[in-house]
């Protein structure tokens, strides 16, 4: 490997933009993204100043214009370096880009004024963008539901064998978790509002000295807020927006994670009994050492990954909580560590379950032999009530089923044989009347499951696929 290689690898690569996440969410949280934003901040104030009468001119924001996709990050860390101040060194980098305007540039303005609007907007974009990829995630899975929703399967209550569902049905309480984290998503979007101009403390105190009245601070808010595409401000604010937004935003994304690490651990279980895999590509490799095995390792992946989401749930809230007065900064290297990682991951989970879900894999005959292991004791009540109606007495009845399941379950238990409960009720006079091939049909079973996956899917999930259909046609459009 050539030297230049080798120092390359030789530094610590991220996990989540190198292996996982994808090239859309990794770009919406790098550094070019968030100091081109910082610009369209800057030119926005600019503009809606220039609009209010203020003295600049549209040369200027014309020159800052066309310095806006030209960031120097060297001079930038240079200036950094020097002055400790990441913002006022983007300050003075868009100045010497722009000449003609660096003296009106961040007129007013504080750095929270630039630094939370870009990041309102960016969390805007990356939560379209997670709206999206559950709108894809949602859709082969609600295809599923339905594909199966009439096949038993032995349920599970404790880990232990209870009564039977069906496949589709099992399938339909992720995809409930699902629904509920995509509407939440919705919610969050559809519900952000830009920090606005608020200045150092939040009272709007430089904007007052700049335009002269309430009512021309306020045009100049609405005007601000609008070219970012933003419908209202929050109504009060220090010098940041409260930092229980961001608690709201990052809680949403780890229940995501919750829903994932369930769903994922109900496939890996499905895959230890054999009754559904993910889907194992043709030359993929299972293990090392073990030729055959076919290991669930996009699910084992994912609820690694949703574990790490929905630990990154306590920190927000504890920055939250942290805020003393009008703002501390032991916000700002948290946030930075946090929010990317929170939807990089996020974006990650999404991904592995579409691919999980477009392949999901079912053996029927596995699932059914299962069922027939186990559906003599599930059925004994009904074989009970059957023998009762043929005349016989329900209390001897009760006790000689009793018995025969016992000496069944040793014969299973102890020796690994067969349930043979059937055929020892087989051989009972007691049973003689009682129709036991009508009695062991599975679908006698399960209920109302296929009747409420499918109401599920058609009332609660195709309509929400319908309604946000545009987010998954494709990425949202960036801002930059």
């Amino acid at each position: 490997m050539p030297a230049n290689q080798q120092l390359e690898k030789a530094r610590y690569e991220h996990p989540l933009t190198a292996r996982y996440a994808s090239v859309e969410m990794s770009r919406l949280f790098s550094p070019y993204v968030r100091h081109h934003t910082w610009r369209r901040i800057w030119i926005a104030l600019a503009e809606a100043q220039h609009e209010l009468g203020l003295d600049i001119t549209a040369k200027q924001i014309r020159a800052l214009k066309r310095a806006h996709d030209r960031i120097d990050f060297r001079a930038a860390a240079r200036y950094e370096k020097r002055l400790r101040h990441d913002v006022m060194a983007h300050i003075h980098t868009f100045g010497d880009a722009a000449p003609e305007a660096r003296a009106i540039l961040h007129l007013g303005a504080t750095s929270m004024d630039i630094v939370d609007n870009a990041d309102l907007l960016i969390t805007r974009d990356a939560l379209g963008l997670l709206i999206g990829r559950a709108v894809t995630a949602l859709r082969p899975l609600a295809d599923f539901c339905e594909r199966y929703a009439d096949q038993p399967a032995l349920g599970f209550t404790h880990l232990q064998p209870a009564q039977l569902t069906t496949v589709g049905k099992r399938a339909s309480l992720w995809a409930a978790d699902l629904l509920a984290d995509l509407q939440r998503l919705v919610e969050l979007h559809d519900g952000l509002q830009a920090r606005g101009l608020r200045g150092a403390t939040g009272t709007q105190a430089s904007f007052l000295k700049l335009l002269g009245s309430a009512t021309r601070v306020r045009q100049l808010e609405k005007k601000f807020a609008a070219k970012l595409g933003f419908g209202s401000c929050v109504p009060v604010c220090g010098q940041t927006y409260s930092r229980r937004t961001d608690s709201d935003l990052i809680h949403a994304l780890c229940a995501f994670g919750g829903s994932v690490q369930r769903l994922c651990n109900d496939i890996r279980v499905g895959a230890m009994l054999k009754e559904i895999e993910e889907p194992f590509g043709r030359k993929q490799v299972g293990s090392s050492a073990m030729p055959y095995k076919r290991n669930p390792m996009r699910s084992e992946r994912a609820t690694g990954l949703a574990r790490y989401l929905v630990s990154l749930a306590t920190s927000p809230p504890m920055t939250h909580a942290a805020q003393i007065f009008e703002r501390t900064l032991d916000d700002s290297a948290n946030k930075r560590l946090v929010f990317p990682e929170a939807f990089l991951t996020a974006d990650a989970l999404y991904i592995l379950l579409t691919s999980i879900f477009d392949g999901l894999v079912v053996y029927p005959a596995t699932i059914n032999a299962r069922i027939e292991s186990e559906l003599p004791f599930i059925a004994s009540e009904d074989i009970l009530m059957a023998a009762v109606q043929a005349g016989g007495d329900r209390q001897d009845l009760h006790e000689r089923i009793r018995d025969h399941a016992q000496q069944a379950g040793q014969q299973v238990k102890q020796h690994g044989r067969p349930n043979d409960l059937i055929e020892r009720l087989r051989a009972d006079p007691h049973f003689a009347k009682v129709r036991l091939d009508q009695v062991l049909k599975p679908e006698r079973y399960v209920g109302l499951a296929p009747q409420q996956t499918r109401a599920f899917i058609k009332k609660h999930v195709r309509p929400a696929l319908k309604k946000h259909a545009k987010w998954a046609k494709t990425a949202p459009g960036l801002h930059v």
